[in-house]
């Protein structure tokens, strides 16, 4: 899975790697190196203009979690932070907003654990791990809208755009700290992914790539990023000991 991602890449970054891009410095994120589910991301999605009815591309700030607009409620969110590759055209939950609604999530990289086993003067614990490309992983993700039941439907708060990321399983150096990974989207194929106008799931998936092919930098970070209430800075990205021996 992706549960914890470094999304520090600016919306004039995005400018130079995607092009002309629309956003409202007010939605604009501060850097995390801690981003965890239910946290606000940056997104970069493709939305018709309702008074030109021109395709928009925009850098918005979605809630990690997604809510399916036929949810009673946003509780499970926090469950819903990523899609399988295998079945996200085909469960109820994400298919619309897979043939609908799709994004990319610009991150630096992702953290994943292993499980350090105890010793006889330690207790057990997880290892973080750092996994990137070293340059900007636009992670494939959908959005999706869901309107709250008990307010009017033009009150701005009755409306929650949330996101997930979809994953696949994990190969080389990334399978060897985790079992799945984010997929990405190349610069190339992000007008193709981002187009409302493709609805037909066989016409996307091809456009699904492992980051990195697979072959991701691992290195091993300081147990701080284990919580969220750590102080949030590149300090959680300081190379720390591997006692298992997985990082590069």
């Amino acid at each position: 899975m992706c549960g914890r991602f470094v999304s520090t890449t600016t919306p004039q970054d995005l400018v130079s790697l995607l092009g002309e891009l629309r956003w409202d410095p007010a939605e604009t994120l501060a850097p995390s190196w801690n981003v965890a589910p239910t946290d606000p991301i940056p997104a970069v999605l493709e939305r018709v203009d309702r008074e030109t009815g021109e395709v928009q591309r925009q850098l918005r700030a979605l809630r990690w979690g997604l809510v399916p607009s036929w949810s009673k409620d946003p509780s499970g969110a926090a469950r819903m932070i990523n899609a399988r590759s295998e079945t996200v055209d085909t469960k109820p939950a994400f298919r619309k907003a897979f043939a609908a609604r799709r994004c990319v999530i610009p991150a630096d990289g992702y953290f994943e654990w292993r499980e350090v086993p105890a010793t006889a003067d330690r207790k057990k614990y997880k290892q973080p791990y750092f996994l990137s490309t070293g340059g900007v992983m636009l992670m494939a993700g959908l959005y999706e809208f869901w309107r709250d039941p008990g307010r009017p439907e033009d009150d701005p708060l009755a409306w929650l755009a949330t996101a997930t990321v979809i994953t696949t399983d994990a190969t080389d150096s990334a399978g060897r700290v985790h079992d799945r990974m984010p997929l990405t989207i190349a610069p190339d194929d992000v007008p193709t992914w981002l187009s409302p106008a493709h609805t037909d799931p066989t016409d996307l998936h091809h456009l699904l790539r492992r980051p990195g092919d697979g072959d991701l930098r691992v290195r091993a970070v300081p147990p701080a990023v284990n919580s969220v209430r750590a102080p949030n800075g590149p300090e959680l990205l300081a190379t720390a000991p591997d006692p298992l021996g997985l990082a590069d």
